[in-house]
């Protein structure tokens, strides 16, 4: 069995200028193009004909010198072509670089370049389905479906190397973007044919590390129409992260309610007139706290009508002398006007105090009110052991802030990318 054909690189020379060629893909190219003069030579032709003839107002170094060999895909590939390309959008010229790779047992592949994005890039064998959701376009294929991106004409203002085609300076196609990231779909259309090519977002170290270029790439910038957002995935996870947390936190919330004592241990009957010039405050008779150090729930609930009240209140351990202090308004104020009823405030309020060690304690009260206010019947009532309600609540509220932040931060990347398509915000 004989050895397989291995492909030579040919030596000749340019007719336009007599600089020396190398053709690299020979058997494969259609055409060639000088890299001392930038003519156009027809690869096909014995004497290479001249196909066109470019002055380059600059020279454009690829970032992939021409032959450069790098293992890309498990196989041994060959810079042997580059061509730029670009859009007119809006009288703003946009331009990228796009790369052929050539192995002689593979085919070629492309690689593209746009700001310090990359693509890996090969032609379909088959046709996407395009239809229309909505007012917008989308492509399937492979079981993917890919969103419309963009549409555009394609120029080309600058080639160098080898191509299977006919390539031309100036030539110009009508490109038609689809993504999915991290793929993009693309056409290009000519009146003679309609090409597909699926792109893969890839890092630009990828390509440095095959190629064995020297430096380090180029930083990207911006955000690009298939590059995968750092936050899809982890947004997700916050989520479900979230979703677990409070799912335990409400089984907490349950617990707790469930073995919460709210034993009373404390309950009297009052009587306020303001207009008695007699002193107001009082101390409560002694009652006990027992237990582990728990909650104590204050309850006043009165009779107010179209009034205000407000007790100051202490906690007093009648051994140590510590005091919890605090003070609560109530007040209740009702009537009707031409919308009809209306009601505001309560007759009741509540307090909570987190924390209280056993003891002895006593409580003490100086009730307030205006001097002209008709008198009121109250009645102060603790609880020992109440679970705090709003602390689960809270809790829900803080371990809502990493999914919320993470979708904002997801929502701004991909607006980020849809603003450099036909959709922009």
């Amino acid at each position: 069995m004989s050895a397989p054909h291995t492909p030579q690189v040919k030596a000749l020379n340019c007719p336009s200028c007599g600089a020396p060629l190398t053709i690299r893909g020979m058997g494969h190219s259609l055409t060639v193009v000088c890299e001392s003069c930038l003519s156009v030579l027809d690869a096909k032709d014995p004497n290479f004909q001249v196909l066109q003839k470019f002055e380059a107002q600059e020279r454009i170094q690829p970032e992939i010198p021409l032959g450069t060999r790098g293992k890309w895909h498990n196989a041994v590939y060959e810079a042997i072509g580059f061509q730029r390309r670009g859009i007119t959008v809006d009288g703003v010229f946009y331009s990228w670089d796009e790369y052929l790779l050539f192995n002689p047992y593979q085919g070629f592949r492309y690689l593209t370049q746009y700001q310090g994005h990359w693509n890996d890039v090969a032609v379909l064998r088959s046709l996407p389905e395009v239809s229309v959701s909505g007012a917008r376009p989308v492509a399937s294929w492979g079981g993917e479906r890919f969103r419309h991106f963009q549409t555009a004409e394609a120029e080309t203002v600058y080639v160098l190397g080898e191509f299977p085609w006919q390539v031309r300076v100036g030539e110009k196609v009508t490109a038609m973007d689809f993504v999915s990231p991290p793929r993009m779909l693309s056409s290009e259309t000519t009146p003679a044919e309609t090409t597909w090519s699926m792109g893969e977002y890839i890092p630009g170290k990828q390509v440095w590390q095959a190629f064995q270029l020297p430096g380090q790439p180029p930083g990207a910038v911006g955000v690009y129409a298939n590059q995968p957002s750092p936050f899809h995935g982890s947004s997700k996870h916050i989520w479900r992260m979230f979703l677990f947390l409070l799912a335990a936190l409400f089984a907490m919330a349950i617990v707790t309610q469930t073995l919460a004592a709210r034993r009373l241990v404390f309950q009297g009957n009052y009587f306020f007139n303001s207009s008695n010039k007699e002193e107001a405050s009082f101390v409560s008779k002694q009652f006990e706290l027992t237990g582990r150090p728990s909650s104590v729930e204050i309850s006043i609930r009165t009779d107010l009508n179209n009034n205000w009240a407000y007790l100051n209140l202490a906690l007093i351990n009648a051994v140590t002398g510590d005091s919890y202090d605090f003070g609560r308004e109530v007040s209740y104020y009702y009537g009707s006007d031409s919308d009809g009823s209306w009601s505001e405030g309560g007759r009741n309020d509540s307090a909570l105090i987190p924390s209280v060690p056993a003891g002895q304690y006593y409580l003490r009260v100086e009730p307030e009110m205006d001097a002209n206010a008709a008198p009121v019947n109250y009645s102060i009532e603790l609880r020992r052991d109440v679970p705090a309600v709003s602390f689960f609540w809270i809790a829900a509220l803080l371990l809502l802030i990493p999914p919320i932040f993470g979708t904002f931060r997801s929502a701004a990347f991909e607006s980020r990318r849809w603003s450099e398509s036909d959709y922009a915000p």
